[in-house]
């Protein structure tokens, strides 16, 4: 499968990224507490607009079908920045040079033959739930592969490297000061950064070969940070001694606020880069004349989860235990013990292990973003009780 550059999704929502938007999770209480006789899932009168560029952003998870707290691999989303490549396994290679004393050149097999890691990541795009129609771009899996760090002190990294650029064998054509030039699809973060213990080079997911959509044959899994910096199609790692400033670092997936006074506006501007701290209702499950509200949190290690129920006060729900980790969605339950029909608005919030709490939606660092990235605000649905 070919997906065209993803710029086609820019030029579809250009301005249009400042609006709360509906997120449902992965609930694993859909494992650890799937629906018993009598309960069903009551629909949120808010769904998400139908995806218009769906070779763009591909396999969004359907949230209400979930039964897992791992996502299946054939459920688990795809976004290509350049046409998918078509790779090899047998004859790809990993070149890792630059500012090293000693570059490697390694095949699958001789990746593999290295020292075996296993993580449980929760991964999620930058855009998701930025966009009306873009819902699904995360899932959670278990990846496993050679540590990253490894990797890099075998190849001996010089005392002027600085930086780790990752490069994917996905490759366009780019436009800059009206040059045309072909480029391949390239992240970068510091040495220190890339030195993490959770960074994996994965050729694993779910117990399972990578899958093409996902970066098969390797991959760069950096948990902590968003979808973008886990580069896909992984052919080749170099060190560098300044930053990498191409149009995934510098020109893209850069978030944009607005500061100062409105007679005299300022602007910054930010690279995306860590994942930020998000919660959001799941599901209402009823059974007879209970209810029962369910959904998650991620993006950080994660202290509380409070609901709030239209212009009500916050309230405390219960964190699901077991199988939390600090880089997997941790999930929760509300019973709702006073439901009256009608409409009603739900909004969660989480509070991480250091006490930041997840943003509204008019605090200044949403309110005042004009770019689609990074969207952590509180989410609210909407439901009908009858």
């Amino acid at each position: 499968m070919q997906s065209p550059a993803l710029s086609r999704r820019e030029l579809l929502v250009a301005g249009g990224a400042t609006m709360a938007t509906m997120a449902l999770l992965n609930s694993r209480l859909t494992q650890a507490a799937p629906l018993r006789q009598g309960e069903v899932v009551l629909p949120w009168l808010d769904q998400p607009e139908e995806n218009p560029v769906p070779e763009v952003i591909d396999n969004q998870l359907v949230w209400e079908e979930v039964n897992a707290w791992i996502t299946p691999n054939d459920q688990f989303f795809g976004i290509a920045h350049y046409e998918w490549p078509e790779i090899n396994a047998d004859q790809w290679q990993l070149a890792v040079d630059g500012l090293v004393e000693n570059p490697l050149i390694l095949s699958l097999d001789e990746l593999k033959v290295r020292p075996r890691q296993e993580l449980t990541y929760t991964l999620e795009c930058s855009g998701n739930t930025g966009l009306p129609f873009f819902d699904g771009g995360i899932g959670n899996a278990r990846w496993v592969g050679t540590p990253l760090a490894l990797l890099l002190e075998e190849a001996g990294v010089l005392k002027e490297g600085i930086e780790v650029v990752f490069f994917g064998a996905d490759k366009g054509e780019e436009t800059v000061r009206d040059t045309p030039m072909v480029q391949h699809f390239a992240r970068s973060m510091s040495l220190a950064d890339a030195m993490h213990s959770g960074n994996l080079l994965s050729y694993e997911m779910n117990g399972e070969p990578l899958p093409d959509r996902n970066g098969a044959p390797l991959r760069l899994i950096a948990p902590g940070w968003y979808g973008i910096a886990n580069v896909k199609w992984l052919e080749r790692i170099e060190i560098w001694d300044t930053r990498l400033a191409n149009r995934f670092m510098a020109r893209d997936y850069v978030t944009i606020r607005q500061v100062g006074t409105a007679a005299e506006p300022k602007w910054t501007e930010s690279w995306v880069g860590k994942a930020l701290l998000k919660s959001a209702p799941a599901r209402v499950v009823q059974n007879g004349d209970q209810y029962r509200i369910e959904g998650a949190a991620w993006g950080a290690p994660i202290s509380s989860v409070e609901v709030r129920l239209d212009d009500g006060p916050w309230q405390s729900a219960e964190l699901v235990p077991g199988q939390q980790s600090e880089y997997t969605w941790n999930f929760w339950t509300f019973d709702w013990t006073d439901a009256t029909s009608g409409e009603h608005a739900i909004t969660t919030r989480a509070t991480d292990t250091t006490g930041q709490v997840q943003p509204t939606q008019d605090d200044p660092l949403i309110a005042n973003k004009i770019t689609y990235w990074e969207s952590n605000g509180q989410i609210t649905r909407r439901v009908n009780i009858t």
